[in-house]
């Protein structure tokens, strides 16, 4: 895994695989659009059609990689597509996926969401027995042991997938005899999210049900841990991977900021959750008697909680950030210094809203601390007389593992600091985390997550870990 440099967490890999539905590539490529915020830096898709494989990638957005021209040779019934942040191997065109390749033992595509966390020997063992590999990623080491083994394709991956560890959520085609399969795969933590959808006579796989909407896909279920969905011919067979695991791990971080609002993930409202965890905060306030004017949310990801603490509380919900959308993901700077520029071009404060109001700012984590410092000296500018910052998730002090960019701990400012040398840091009249306990009761969640980043339990142990 690679630290982050940037100020916070970064969306991490989103996955689209669609089965038996006419212009499959071009369904696939909406539904990127709606993925778009799980990674920035590429896409690519990947099409069956007549016994071949065609595809194209790009750096960039979906919309800047794909045209009528080069989605029309894309052609056939079957694909997968993937966007890209990447967490391992770095961000140049190499990377990009689909990974796909011609083997004697038939053609593979490959898309990827998470991290493998053996990774690294597995590629040093497979280039001893020379494999060669073209690209830095840690999904190439995959595709190298399906190519590398013999039997039916159920038996080439399932042998694979033995030697894997980490977290991936998988869409493979592999060609055998003329004969394309497609496995849509969640590894036996169950990291990361993976839905199936239902399209005319076809499917839809992909990481979140917001890619189902814009397609007029019917979602239909979250796949469950370790479960292999083996599409053939007009329809699939589940079956598991013969993989035992000490318990499960959805990432809960996948509620609290990644995915969209709009979307089911692990079969619950995205919008929901994080409702639940604003009202969570809001009954541990009303508790302690915090005094407060209104409550507002960082955009994007702070609004849903902001509403949720608003309705628990009784303060009203206003708009006191707006946030620019359409700045990219880089700009240049003016030579003469501006201030806080790099905030100010994202998040502008209402202060008509805020001037002489208590207020409490809703947000969904604090990273390093340098941004949640910036925005709240914004919203002083503008006139807020008290600033309460509520955090909707405990406080982050280990790094992700799992298929997220994360900096170093030492980069995490609750790694080193207590909650009230932070909330001091970044200019807040006080500062409060929701704590662990909170959201597993607050949210009635059966089975733990993984919640690693918060509490450095990890469900693969970090001795695991060292090579990457």
């Amino acid at each position: 895994m690679k630290s982050s440099n940037k100020s916070g967490f970064q969306d991490n890999c989103g996955i689209v695989g669609v089965w038996d539905v006419p212009e499959a590539a071009h369904i696939t490529y909406l539904s990127l659009f709606a993925l778009q915020h799980r990674g920035q830096e590429g896409a690519g898709i990947i099409s069956r059609d007549h016994g071949r494989f065609t595809g194209h990638r790009g750096q960039g957005l979906v919309h800047s990689i794909f045209n009528k021209e080069n989605i029309q040779v894309l052609k056939g019934e079957r694909a997968i597509g993937h966007v890209r942040y990447s967490t391992a191997g770095g961000s140049i065109s190499r990377n990009l996926q689909p990974l796909w390749a011609e083997s004697s033992n038939g053609d593979i595509a490959i898309a990827h969401n998470g991290t493998l966390t053996n990774s690294a020997e597995l590629r040093k063992r497979l280039e001893a027995e020379g494999s060669v590999f073209q690209s830095y990623v840690d999904t190439e080491v995959i595709l190298h042991l399906i190519a590398k083994t013999h039997g039916s394709p159920r038996e080439r991956l399932q042998k694979a997938l033995e030697q894997v560890k980490g977290a991936y959520s998988l869409l493979i085609m592999i060609r055998d005899n003329d004969h394309t399969r497609m496995f849509a795969v969640k590894d036996p933590y169950g990291f990361r999210p993976l839905a199936l959808g239902r399209l005319g006579k076809g499917w839809v796989v992909a990481s979140e049900s917001c890619a189902f909407d814009l397609v007029d896909a019917r979602y239909e279920r979250e796949l469950n841990a370790g479960e292999v969905l083996e599409f053939s011919r007009n329809d699939y067979e589940s079956w598991q991977l013969p993989v035992s695991v000490p318990r499960k791990a959805a990432c809960l971080f996948e509620w609290i900021y990644f995915s969209r609002p709009d979307s089911l993930v692990f079969s619950k409202s995205v919008y929901e959750m994080r409702k639940k965890m604003g009202e969570a905060l809001a009954e541990i306030d009303k508790h302690e008697g915090l005094q407060a004017d209104m409550v507002i949310g960082v955009p994007d990801s702070g609004i849903a909680a902001a509403i949720g603490y608003s309705h628990q509380s009784g303060l009203p919900f206003e708009l006191g950030l707006i946030r620019n959308h359409y700045i990219g993901r880089s700009f240049i700077e003016p030579h003469q210094s501006v201030r806080d520029f790099t905030v100010k071009i994202k998040q502008n404060p209402l202060p008509e809203n805020l001037k002489g109001k208590r207020v409490v700012v809703i947000d969904d984590s604090i990273v390093r601390g340098t941004t949640s410092k910036k925005i709240n000296q914004l919203l002083r500018e503008a006139g807020a007389k008290e600033i309460h910052m509520r955090i909707a998730a405990p406080a982050t002090i280990s790094p992700c593992y799992y298929g997220i960019d994360t900096p170093q701990k030492s980069d995490l400012i609750a790694a080193r600091m207590s909650e009230k040398e932070i909330g001091k840091y970044v200019a807040a009249d006080s500062l409060r985390y929701l704590p662990i306990k909170k959201i597993y009761e607050k949210l009635k969640v059966e089975e733990r997550m993984c919640d690693a980043c918060f509490t450095e339990d990890y469900p693969v142990p970090p001795e695991s870990l060292g090579s990457l």
